[in-house]
């Protein structure tokens, strides 16, 4: 599609006629994590100054989706796959299998060098991570973030999700 438009402008910026037209000319590819290890990368990169998990939770319900950080605020919101139709969903934990696919699916050459995807590796210790710190929330906490992501959860099949459940 022919840019008329520099590198940092955002999609909002323009008419309803131009955006479908951007998009439909578009390959479109969401990149998907579970909501919970979401909040926990946020909370392990200091993104909240509170000092336990459980208090960075607290803040985060308390401010809500609207004043929520693009770290913390559910996917369905940043990304609208309601709106727009992505031709590709991928789920960290699978981005090797699912970039390898995508990129021959896009016609590049089978033997191009991917870079080394760590997902697949780390979701063991997500895992833990995710476990210790879901314990240390409330009852309340758990109900209120479950329907906090309740889109995200619903959208997107995070099968494994510990709200979820």
């Amino acid at each position: 599609y022919p840019r008329q438009h520099a590198l940092q402008t955002q999609l909002s910026e323009f008419n309803q006629t131009m955006i479908e037209a951007m998009m439909g000319s578009y390959t479109k590819v969401l990149f998907v994590r579970d909501p919970f290890q979401r909040l926990i990368s946020a909370y392990m990169q200091g993104m909240g100054s509170s000092p336990s998990f459980s208090s960075f939770v607290q803040d985060v319900l308390d401010g809500g989706q609207h004043n929520a950080s693009r770290e913390s605020k559910p996917l369905v919101s940043l990304c609208q796959p309601c709106l727009i139709q992505y031709n590709y969903v991928m789920m960290f934990g699978f981005l090797r299998q699912e970039v390898g696919h995508l990129l021959l699916r896009a016609g590049l050459p089978k033997d191009i060098r991917l870079p080394e995807f760590t997902d697949t590796q780390v979701q063991w210790t997500y895992k833990w991570l995710s476990e210790q710190l879901f314990s240390e929330l409330s009852l309340e906490q758990k109900k209120q973030l479950s329907h906090f992501y309740r889109w995200d959860l619903s959208a997107f099949q995070f099968s494994n999700s510990l709200l979820s459940g």
